[in-house]
Order: C-alpha cells, then structure tokens, then sequence
C-alpha cells in the first residue's frame, strides 16, 4: 500500500533502508539558501538524499515574468527524479523538514504534477523523527543506481496568472493565500518589493493546518477548517498560491489528507503576480 499524503514516524523506521522507499530531506531557508544543504550534510534520516529547493524543484528565474521559484519543466523534473534512482509508480518518496512541511509539500505537489501518487510528507518532520529517538546520519549525495522517470498524467492541475486574472470576479471561485495573515494584509512585507494580497483573495495561513506539535492536524479538523475557508464553494473550484508556489503546496496537501478534492495552484504566486502592475491587488482584510 502506497502512502499518498501523511506518513507518521513510526511508519517510516519500519520502512527505512527498502530499496522501494526514497527519503528527501527538503530544509531550506530564504535568507540563506545553502542553509539547507548544510544542515542535510551534518545530520539527517539516514539513507535520505537532499533536494535544494532553487536548483532541484524550481526552474530558471526570468527577472520581471516569474516569481522566485517558477516550476521547471516536467521533463526537466522527471530528470531530477531520475537522478535520484526514483521510478514512476514503484518508488514510495517521503519528503520531510524542519519546519512544518512548507518546503516537503512542494516536492509532494511536484511529484503528483508528474503523475507519482506515492509520495508523502513525514508528519513533524525532522522534529517529530528526533523526538522519537530516530537515527540520524551525516548526509551524502545520491550515488546509487540512476533511473529514468517516465512522466504520467498530472494528478494535479495548475494555473497561470492570465488563467486567474480571468476567474477572479467569478463568484464560484475561492482564492486563498497561504501566507502569514500579516503579510497577506501587506503588514511588514520584507520578502517581496510589493505588500498585499490578490485582490478577492482569502487568508487561509498554512500554519492553520497544524497543531502545537507542528504535526498535521486530523482529516476531520482540517476539513472543518476549509469548509470555513471556502465558505461553499466546491474545492474544485478553489486555487491556492503563496509567495512563490512553495507553501501553498501544505494548504493542497492538507486538504487532500483531508479527504477533498485538490484544488488547483497557481505556481508564480505572489511574487510573479506583482511584476505586473494592472493586476488587481489589496490590502487589509478585505476578505478571509
């Protein structure tokens, strides 16, 4: 049985070392992206390869059109994974962090966008593996055997700015931002050169879908949540984005752990979505 969403610390350790099961370590900071990278290097789930958010699950970044982590390519990600000796439908992938998911979430979104349904983030992430009395080892880089990822049909679905500019005074379409409730008020923005929001967009912070031991919240708790989120609109019809497409990803995950349909992600963001300045933008809490 594949794991599609959530995978708890006991499961993993009993899983660990099988040649069909593939740990990524996905730390990463902003303010210092090799941060990641070096923490991995120090200690980490033994056996688990790094992927770097800026080189491994982002594509090229084109000043004044992209927001700060366009995806790649499909094929050019389906490369990676190869890289990484990961075979679509036989590899079980867990991805975990140190901080809640936010980064582990995106290579889960990523990897069902190349249509691999078993993958998973490890609840807690590094935290919860320590707290357990989890081993931890000095990471390397992938030197195993190399594979060659053959793409499926995308298990989720992704939309472009001009595709949401055109929705955004649709009534039967919910818009929620997953960023930190202040920053989607425009309050105290350092990351990206303009504050606010989309404009009709929703907060619906990722944070919201843990609890206080930074583990996930129950399927029943978060579908109480985006049911008040969405306020009746189906989740068909709902797109999530953040500041560059990365944690929008753990409001997808969540709901999907939830039981819901994933709703679609709109990649670039808000970082791509002020390089243009007619799109309509907010501020304040204007809608929730």
């Amino acid at each position: 049985m594949s794991h599609e969403t959530i995978v708890d610390v006991k499961t993993l350790a009993a899983s660990l070392g099988q040649a069909s099961w593939r740990v990524v370590d996905c730390r990463f900071a902003l303010a210092d992206p090799e941060a990641g990278a070096r923490l991995h290097a120090q200690a980490t789930i033994p056996g688990a390869i790094h992927a770097h958010l800026d080189r491994d699950l982002s594509g090229p970044v084109i000043a004044g059109r992209t927001g700060r982590h366009p995806l790649p390519t499909r094929e050019a990600f389906a490369a990676t994974l190869g890289g990484w000796g990961i075979t679509a439908g036989d590899t079980q992938v867990v991805a975990f962090d140190d901080i809640g998911g936010a980064f582990a979430a995106r290579l889960w979104w990523m990897l069902r966008w190349v249509g691999h349904r078993a993958a998973a983030v490890l609840d807690g992430g590094l935290g919860a593996w320590e707290q357990a009395d989890g081993a931890l080892a000095p990471g390397r880089a992938y030197d195993g055997a190399r594979s060659t990822f053959a793409l499926g049909e995308p298990l989720v679905a992704a939309v472009s700015a001009d595709e949401l500019l055109a929705m955004l005074d649709d009534p039967d379409v919910a818009v929620l931002d997953a960023r930190a409730a202040a920053r989607y008020r425009g309050e105290g923005e350092s990351t990206d050169p303009v504050a606010g929001h989309i404009a009709g967009a929703r907060s619906a912070p990722f944070v919201g879908n843990l609890g206080e031991d930074g583990r996930f919240l129950t399927p029943e708790r978060l579908r109480a949540r985006y049911r008040e989120h969405l306020a009746g609109t189906s989740p068909e019809n709902a797109i999530a984005y953040c500041g560059s497409g990365v944690t929008a990803c753990h409001d997808l995950l969540a709901m999907t752990h939830a039981g819901l349909p994933t709703p679609r992600l709109y990649p670039g963001s808000w970082s791509e979505w002020i390089t243009d300045p007619s799109r309509p933008r907010a501020t304040g809490d204007e809608a929730r």
